[in-house]
């Protein structure tokens, strides 16, 4: 099996010109980089548009993409926009972070600009795109229109009529707010179009996009007001039960994400038809795609609708291998990786195994100084080759950032693992990302920040905390030739080098 390396970075921390990275020529300028150091993998974050708190974890859709991806660059060049006009706007002035609330109010009013010159309803590749996306794109449309209209309100708030999808209240608000319906059309087109065309360029490099799509969907989000009956929701459409995980070592109230649950049972009887759809969707869109929260398929925890914590909550039983026997039925063998992480059990370890998927292998997660032995699954010696392999997700503190907060014993232990007491800690991450690369995991993917060897004040999130997160970028001067050729350098030294 070849053994390949890849970067992870969102696409939101590129440093395009216009406050948030996108589809601009950065974007390409990063895949000529990753080539030139023997990459295979770009993985990103996911695209759909972002709701309050601006996780892309929490989207207004599970098929739409994020408007904040559209090169306002490739606009001017069609003519839609002015340079004028896109530099007058207040997207905020630190290179190094996203102002989401001056995105909000500057990039919409550009892109309803582009659209009113667009013209876009003459151009036959706009209606192809909408009759070939319509068991999805509509749906979106009106959503996100008629949300407008009720001031951005979640759809549980609005009016009885649009929530429960009357068909004459359909009727009116698609005939009232055309206009508005098609600008989120639009919008839709001009990303996939974007996006298609730098995937294209990346697999022309010789690199692979990794996408990551969550176990979830939001509550606020036309998913869940366009089908409830995929989702535990009572007659009112309001849920029953929501999403979460148990009290732990972590939390003694546990988590409670608030996600609408699957009603398992019926996306049993329709050949789990929708989830095909999704999969088969996302694998147009990425070359291998991370399914967040994988152990959800095999017993997911239901906390009753309305709770504050998750204590009062229990373990279901999800499909498990069922729904996957099914994808492959119905697609084919495609490239997944099953995100493993956290509290396992041996059910989930075999529908891992069962399934034929990659599991995940996190070091941050290897040292722990109360269980000292050497069994540990993510300690590098213990990684099976069908694995990915990361020094930390978005999810977790860079490197540096974990060495400074880590006990000392803990410390202790990773410093004997590395046989190495006298490296400044400073200096430390690339000896792990080096210890995480030589592993035999066939698949090893490094979150820049670690490169660059930076602190936690460059962290991507902080789980279960809001405000503060998936804000960072990095610079243009940060994306030196020195980055890419020590990425290069070790990724040559541990037979990891795309040849291709």
């Amino acid at each position: 099996m070849r053994r390949e390396s890849g970067i992870l970075l969102s696409v939101t921390s590129l440093p395009s010109k216009y406050g948030i990275g996108c589809f601009s020529k950065e974007a390409y300028d990063f895949v000529d980089r990753l080539k030139e150091c023997g990459q295979t993998y770009w993985q990103i974050l996911p695209l759909g548009p972002t709701s309050y708190g601006d996780s892309p974890y929490q989207s207004f859709s599970t098929f739409a993409g994020n408007p904040y991806f559209i090169s306002l660059e490739d606009l001017i060049e069609e003519g839609v926009l002015t340079e004028e006009e896109c530099g007058a706007a207040d997207f905020g002035d630190d290179p190094a972070d996203i102002d989401y609330e001056k995105m909000y109010y500057a990039r919409y009013p550009l892109l309803r600009k582009a659209y009113e010159r667009s013209h876009i309803a003459e151009d036959p590749e706009f209606i192809r795109f909408k009759r070939e996306n319509n068991w999805w794109l509509r749906d979106y449309a009106v959503f996100m229109a008629v949300k407008d209209v009720f001031g951005g309100k979640e759809w549980t708030k609005w009016a009885e009529d649009i929530r429960l999808r009357w068909h004459n209240a359909m009727e009116y608000y698609q005939t009232e707010y055309y206009y508005d319906i098609e600008f989120h059309e639009y919008m839709q087109y001009k990303f996939i179009q974007q996006w298609t065309k730098l995937k294209n360029y990346a697999n022309s490099q010789g690199i692979r996009i990794v996408g990551d799509i969550p176990i979830y969907v939001a509550m606020d989000s036309a998913d869940t007001w366009s089908h409830p009956e995929l989702f535990q929701l009572d007659e009112e459409n309001m849920p029953v039960a929501i999403a979460g995980c148990p009290p732990d070592g972590f939390s003694a109230i546990g988590q409670v994400w608030g996600n609408p649950l699957y009603r398992w049972d019926y996306h049993r009887q329709t050949g789990f038809q929708w989830w095909l759809q999704r999969l088969s969707y996302c694998c147009r869109l990425y070359d291998v795609v991370r399914i967040d929260h994988f152990r959800g398929f095999d017993e997911y925890f239901s906390i009753p609708a309305g709770a504050k914590t998750a204590v009062g909550g229990h373990w279901e039983k999800g499909p498990g291998i069922e729904l996957f026997h099914a994808v492959k039925h119905a697609l084919g063998d495609k490239e997944i990786i099953a995100e493993d992480l956290g509290y396992v059990t041996d059910s989930v370890r075999q529908l891992v195994r069962d399934s034929g998927f990659p599991g995940m292998k996190v070091l941050e997660f290897a040292f722990d100084s109360r269980d000292s032995g050497s069994a540990s699954d993510y300690l590098p010696h213990n990684y099976p080759e069908n694995s990915v392999v990361y020094t930390g997700t978005h999810d977790n503190e860079t490197i540096l950032g974990w060495l400074d907060s880590i006990s000392r014993n803990d410390y202790k232990m990773a410093r004997e693992y590395l046989c190495d007491t006298h490296t400044p800690k400073k200096e430390l991450p690339l000896a792990f990302i080096s210890l995480v690369m030589r592993s035999n995991a066939r698949m090893c993917i490094i979150p820049i920040q670690d490169y660059l060897g930076l602190d936690n004040t460059c962290r991507m999130n902080v789980p279960s905390t809001v405000g503060t997160n998936w804000k960072w970028r990095v610079t243009k001067e940060q994306l030196d030739d020195n980055l890419f050729r020590l990425i290069g350098d070790v990724t040559k030294r541990y037979g990891r080098w795309n040849w291709l």
